[in-house]
């Protein structure tokens, strides 16, 4: 967590990313390093960072090709930034980028460094292909043989099997269930209907599009290979239109997740730049909020819990670090893997029993605003490059309170593995 009172305050700066495309569509050509360094120079160009060289950049891929392995260094290296910028890669899942932000922020507060930049960057387009462990173990056996008779001897047990792609799936080892199929639980588990589901994706698209329409994605969002904006934003749509789709999960009458309603597999990049105020205002470049708390929290969800229902739990843990209500925000920023997700978390903190049985808590967190969720649209509407969503939520929920005034904002990302990464960001 970033607090105490030995630390520095750690402003945002601003973000910019690429466009957020359907996969195997306008960046089907390109992989993680591609955009990602794109989502970087953004930032470089829109800060007039040519040549600077920052105290460090983290960034990372859910996806990613095992040559990827020193990804963010790449990237820095193929921007404008001073070769001697360092960087790391890190991972957790859809809260990458947020939980870059945070890494980076925590240096940043202790004095380690002034400035640094959290990215993320995914492509289901470009995902890795392998093939059986078996076809692995006889090239890896051949390799390490000192004569060309035991090189050989291995192919012998060459199968046509070995052959035959192992696909990438996005699935829990332990329950060996889509994120999907694990949401369709979460949405029995807490009742949440159809009709619900679909209103909250058709008023991200709505929000989303009218915030196109007033400029506001205007300096966030920069042109990339031929696209100008997110390319799955559907201005139009509509709770008739999504009623016709058919459950994808769940094919049997109870099924409530669609395509609709639920975030399409998706291509992109987004980075955000965080300083010290000081380092910030030397600069002239603007401190648009601060990231002032940060709290994560995962949940048993083989045996007892929604898979992405630890969002729920690491919420209250900010709560409690800042003496806040839940109703102590201007903006929610809560990430929309499933329109399902966000109403079951929405619910879990207005429920007396799951607050109590669940958080130890005396009472209820109690309702939100709707009218403060996600203003701008998300992940239903601009689709969820995984790595990226946090870099993209961190500078829009920035932009919101420097330009529409407020004091607190709400970050909450849920993620595979049972995990959830939240933070506040005030001004």
């Amino acid at each position: 967590m970033l607090i105490g009172p030995a630390v520095r305050r750690v402003a945002i700066v601003g973000g910019s990313r690429i466009p957020f495309a359907r996969g195997m569509g306008a960046y089907a050509g390109l992989g993680n390093q591609e955009m990602l360094t794109a989502a970087l120079q953004g930032v470089v160009a829109r800060f007039g960072l040519a040549g600077e060289r920052l105290g460090e950049v983290a960034a990372g891929a859910v996806i990613k090709h095992s040559t990827q392995w020193n990804l963010a260094r790449e990237c820095v290296l193929g921007s404008d930034l001073h070769p001697a910028t360092p960087a790391f890669d890190l991972q957790r899942a859809c809260g990458t980028s947020l939980e870059a932000a945070i890494q980076i922020a925590n240096k940043i507060a202790l004095g380690q460094i002034d400035a640094g930049i959290a990215a993320g960057s995914d492509s289901v387009s470009d995902a890795p292909i392998v093939y059986p462990r078996d076809y692995q173990q006889l090239l890896l056996e051949s390799a390490r043989a000192r004569t060309l008779g035991a090189r050989l001897k291995p192919w012998l047990r060459l199968r046509p099997s070995f052959f035959k792609p192992v696909a990438p799936a996005v699935l829990e080892p332990r329950t060996g269930l889509s994120m999907g199929q694990s949401c369709e639980k979460m949405a029995r588990e807490w009742s949440i209907g159809r009709t619900e589901q679909d209103a909250l994706a058709v008023e991200s698209h709505h929000r989303a599009a009218a915030a196109y329409s007033a400029g506001f994605y205007s300096d966030l969002v920069v042109p990339f290979r031929g696209v100008a904006a997110d390319n799955l934003l559907r201005p139009d749509t509509s709770i008739e239109q999504l009623a016709k789709l058919r459950p994808v999960f769940d094919r049997s009458p109870g099924g409530t997740l669609t395509a609709g309603n639920s975030t399409a597999l998706t291509d992109g990049a987004a980075a955000v730049l965080l300083a010290s105020e000081e380092w910030a205002r030397a600069r002239g470049l603007p401190v648009l909020a601060t990231l002032s708390t940060a709290a994560v929290a995962a949940v048993d969800f083989v045996g007892s819990e929604g898979l992405l229902m630890a969002p729920a739990y690491a919420v209250p843990k900010l709560l409690a670090a800042r003496r806040l209500g839940l109703q102590d925000f201007d903006y929610y920023e809560i990430h929309e893997a499933f329109a399902a997700q966000v109403l079951c978390t929405l619910k879990a903190w207005e429920s007396e029993r799951f607050c109590r049985e669940r958080l130890g808590l005396p009472a209820p967190l109690g309702r939100i605003d709707r009218a403060k969720l996600n203003v701008v649209g998300s992940s239903l509407a601009l689709g969820h490059p995984f790595a990226a969503t946090g870099a993209r939520i961190l500078a829009t929920l920035a932009k919101l309170l420097a330009e529409r005034g407020g004091r607190r904002g709400l970050v909450s990302v849920c993620t595979a593995g049972g995990m959830g990464v939240t933070a506040i960001v005030e001004r």
